[in-house]
Formats: structure tokens, sequence, C-alpha cells
């Protein structure tokens, strides 16, 4: 049923609209842009900041065009005197408590309130200055997330994402009036409270309240030391993002020239994350096919479905909020932490490096990923694993800093043994791209044919649908898989953690029937990650999206089990898939969290 339409002029000019529409969107219709800050198109509506206000003729007083929807014959001034003036001040409230600090700031540059400031180019100070009443010390306990209160504008971005996007809620507003702050439960640290640290409040805060933790400087330590030999991965997602950070259409493909970059920065190897993508679906693979042979050949009492272990950010929220489920987990490492230990053990001994001497990064689009190298448990090698996490914002810094110009630079290809992969890896980067890579390879070993989707796209797992569920009907089988002959493999993919409580409620109630299932912390999966280039919503996620498809379908190898480099790394040094080795190094398991 179609919408009524709404009449209505917008600075004298006319346009029809459907109801419902707010009066922000209208005016975007008519490419009149309305300055907002609490507002995001990700989010529910607010009103807080109420820079957004307009001019309603008739009206007493200025509405705020994001929260207030349109109505027949409406007549709304954007920019009349009464709305400069309101909005001038509004900034001015704004700067009198923020502590602008800006040539100094991690996001000068990129800070909504910043440019807004500039495009009314404040300069007087009207209103008191109550910065020195604001605590200027940065809660920097977190190894992901960075919380500085003296920059918050308390638009609530940021609750409203940890809660809404998340069902987390570590972030809350306390107090009211002048007194009313953004905190957390009984004003803990960062570090002590239920956070997930997946860093979606960082891609929506206006300011530099809320940051990653920067690791910048300790790279380049490493990287002018002549002792250490330092190895950068990059993870699959980081491809199709870092050229936003320099200009360029969300989406652009441009892995050649983040792999010269990072050689100009001075790094002594450039390796790929994909390689242990391909690995961890060799392992969670096998390791599902396991749990279903226990199940349905042995009998044994095995925690189905099983639940991809990927996403730090996921993992962290079912430990806090879901204990009772972590033997659904995969045992299996992230591949971030997969390829941390092989190279310290595997790819140390293949180019005569001393372990020691080593320094392993990775450029990730996740700020849990910080977490998650920092854990105890990822210790597999006998040191960490992995010594520093960079996001795709860092990295971005890091080549302006190095005076690299980004565009300009060839294309090259990563360094060898721990840089080949396939496209199944590269759609690591989307939500259903672990589960369709799954699939690939899972069919193809137990049947000797390639899973039956037209061109190994396994549609009904994409899209950015918050859950999505299909089956896979497994029939004539190899004879060593005859207990699969006619199973209906059933999967659900979710992505965001409100949607992950949806089908973990499901799990927890009996009502789920599926054997396999793709969960990321984050919205689109990691393609909007914590650390990716910001601004991010629905149709930047989609650019990536298809970003990272177009470069699936462009790579000679598309199926995990025939990179060349994960068969030869069985062969000389892991052996077979689920076998000591392999659970040594690529394994782990994990950790009951409080709840509050």
């Amino acid at each position: 049923m179609s919408k009524y339409k709404v009449n209505l002029k917008i600075n004298n000019i006319p346009i029809e609209v459907e109801e419902g529409t707010t009066i922000l969107d209208a005016a975007r219709e008519l490419n009149f842009n309305i300055p907002t800050l609490c507002h995001h198109d990700d989010l529910c509506v607010a009103g807080n900041c109420r820079v957004c206000v307009v001019e309603q003729k008739g009206a007493w007083t200025l509405p705020a065009a994001c929260a207030t929807p349109v109505s027949e014959g409406m007549e709304i001034q954007t920019n009349s005197l009464k709305v400069r003036q309101a909005r001038k001040h509004i900034v001015e409230l704004l700067l009198s408590e923020h502590n602008a600090d800006c040539t100094k700031c991690f996001k000068n540059g990129y800070c909504e309130l910043q440019d807004m400031s500039n495009d009314y180019r404040i300069g007087d100070h009207v209103f008191l200055d109550l910065v020195k009443d604001k605590d200027k010390q940065a809660d920097i306990s977190s190894p992901s997330i960075e919380k500085d209160d003296s920059k918050c504008i308390r638009c609530q971005r940021c609750v409203r994402t940890c809660a809404s996007m998340q069902y987390v809620s570590a972030l809350t507003v306390a107090n009211k009036g002048n007194e009313m702050r953004i905190s957390t439960f009984l004003d803990k640290p960062m570090n002590d409270v239920v956070c997930t640290n997946c860093g979606q409040c960082i891609n929506r805060c206006p300011t530099a309240s809320l940051t990653e933790r920067n690791y910048i400087d300790e790279v380049f330590d490493a990287i002018y030391d002549p002792k250490k030999f330092v190895v950068v991965e990059t993870a699959p997602a980081t491809r199709v993002a870092i050229g936003e950070e320099f200009g360029m259409e969300p989406g652009t493909r441009v892995t050649g020239k983040m792999v010269t970059a990072l050689r100009r920065l001075g790094v002594d190897k450039v390796l790929d994350t994909d390689f242990t993508a391909d690995l961890t679906i060799i392992e969670e693979g096998h390791e599902l096919l396991q749990r279903l042979k226990d199940a349905l050949v042995d009998g044994k009492e095995v925690a189905l479905p099983m639940l991809t272990s990927c996403s730090p950010g996921w993992i962290k929220f079912q430990e806090h909020l879901y204990p009772d489920l972590l033997d659904n987990l995969s045992t299996c490492k992230s591949p971030q932490q997969m390829f941390g230990p092989l190279a310290k053990t595997y790819y140390a001994e293949r180019i005569n490096k001393n372990p020691a001497d080593m320094v392993v990064v990775s450029v990730m689009p996740c700020t849990a990923k910080k977490f998650e190298a920092e854990r105890p448990e990822m210790r597999g090698s006998g040191y960490k694993d992995v010594d520093y996490v960079i996001t795709t914002r860092e990295l971005g810094r890091m080549i302006r800093q190095a005076g690299i110009d980004f565009e300009k630079l060839e294309d090259e290809k990563y360094d060898k043994i721990l840089g080949e992969s396939s496209g199944a890896a590269v759609i690591f980067g989307n939500t259903g791209g672990v589960m369709e890579a799954a699939l690939r390879t899972a069919y193809e070993l137990v049947t000797g044919r390639e899973v039956p989707f037209a061109g190994l796209n396994v549609k009904p797992v994409r899209g950015m649908e918050g859950v999505k569920e299909a089956s896979v009907k497994i029939k004539d089988v190899k004879p060593e898989w005859s207990f699969l002959e006619g199973v209906e493999l059933n999967v659900a993919i979710a992505h965001g953690l409100t949607n992950a409580k949806i089908l973990m409620d499901k799990i927890k109630a009996g009502e789920a029937n599926h054997h396999f299932i793709e969960i990321m912390a984050c919205p689109g999966g990691c393609i909007g990650g914590g650390g990716q280039p910001m601004p991010t919503n629905m149709e930047i996620r989609k650019k990536r999206a298809a970003g990272i498809y177009e470069e699936d379908e462009g790579l000679p190898l598309r199926k995990s089990h025939e990179n060349p480099e994960v068969t030869a790394i069985y062969e000389s040094f892991l052996h077979e898939p689920l076998g000591h080795k392999s659970h040594d190094l690529l394994h782990t398991h994990y950790t009951p969290r409080k709840r509050h």
C-alpha cells in the first residue's frame, strides 16, 4: 500500500514527499544540507543537539528538522536570519564546554563539530568557558577504546548505538541538566564494564570523545629499530576501505596500492590475513563435519549449532551474555590470531628469523581486534602472537605522515609463504562471507562437486538483512561421508549484536534447527567495522561489500581448499586439520565473564 503524498515548500521551492518523511530528509531531496550532530542514518531519531533547527511559517518555535515530520502546506526556511542566529548560538554553547585542542586532537580534520565551527566561523567567546569544570583525564583503560569526556557534546549517538544496534549498553546517560554526561555502569573504567570493544560508538561519535587506542608510534618505533623484523598482515575489509582515507570512492579496490604503501613505510614483509582466513575455513569446516559425525553416527551429545568465532566483538558479547552456550562456539581462532603464531613458528623457520626479534602488526577494520591480541590465550607461539593492531584509519594516518601519495602508487603483490589467498578468504570481509566460504569448501569436500550455486556465488547468505537463513541439501556424497547423505544443512547469518541476540535466544529456547551459524559484531560484517574510515552508513557499507565481491570474482582461486600455500603448510608443518599442532597453534578456549 503506497503512502500518502505531502506537499510543502522548502526555501520557497515546492516538493512532494511521502507522508512520514522528516524535514531533514525532504530538504536533502532538494539538495539543501541541514547540519546535524546527534542525527545518524543508522540510528533512531533523537533531536538532542538542536543544530538542525529550521524556521516553520506560523510556528512560535524552531523545530528540529531531524525529528519533525512534514505536513501538508508546510513552509520551511533552512537558512533564515533566525535560524542562522540560533544555530550559531547552539554551536557556541557546545564549544563553551568542549575541550577544543583541535591541533593536537586525534580527529583533527575528521571532526563534525570542527567542521560545523568552520562553517559558522565561531570567533568571539559569547558564553562562559566551562571546559575547566570538565575532567580532562581520558579513560585509556581499554586496549581498544579511549574515552575523553572533555570532548563530549552529549549528543548520545554512542548511547543509542550501544543500546539499539549492539544490545550492550556499556554507555549510558548519567545525571540531568548541566550535570548530564555519558557514563558507564557505576562509572567504572571502560575495561571493567560489559563492553565488546566493537568500536561502533567510535564510528558515530561526532567529536573525539570516543576514539580507538592509537598504536601508530609503537609500530613506527618497531620499523625504525634495526633489530626488529616487522611483518604486517592485512585484513580483507581494509582493501576496499583504505582508499576512502585519501578521498577515493567507498568500495574502491586498492589492494596493490596498500601493499606498496606498507613497503614504503619500511616494513620488512607484507603478508595477507586472507591466507589464514583460508586456513580457518579448513579447520572450521572439519570441526563442523566432526561435530555432525559425532551427533549423527556416534550419538554423542554435541553442541550444535556450531557458531563462528572470527569476530572478537561477538565472542566477548557471548562470554558476557551467553556463557552457558560457549561450547557452541568453534574453537578456531580468528584469522588474525591464526596468523600470529604461524608467523612466529612456521614462517620464522622458513625465513630463518628468531621469533623473539619479530614484530607482527595487523591492519584491521576492527577495534575489538586490539583487545583480542591482548587476550592471555593468544600466546600459542610462545610469544605474544600479534604485537600491535592498527585500524584502517590508523594506517591511513601513517601513510599521510610518511608523505606517501597513495593514489599515485603502483600495485604490488603480497610477499610469499603467508601471502597467497583465495576469493573465499576475501569475502570474509562481508556478512555471510564466512558462511559462503565454508559452504564452498565443505560441500565439495563431502561430495566432490562444487556447491550448487551459479558461479560459486551463494546468494542466499548475502545481503544486509539483519538475520538470514538458508539450507543446502547434501546428496550423492563420497563413501566416507555417507552419514551426511540426504541431510538438509541449515545455516543462519546475523550481523550486529542485536541481531545476534535474536538467534542466541532461539538457541537457548531450543527453537533453532540450524547446524551452523555465522555471527559478526558489526553492521555489514567487517566492512562496517569500528576501525573503518568515517563516515559510515548503509550506502557506504553496500559499496564496500560490492568491492569485496568484485575482488573475489576477479581472483584465479575462489575456494580455500585450493590455495596451494594452505596445502603446503599442512604437508610440511600442520600435517592434518584438527591435528595436534593445529590444536596448539590455531585453536583456543573462551572465558565466561560477568554480565554486570
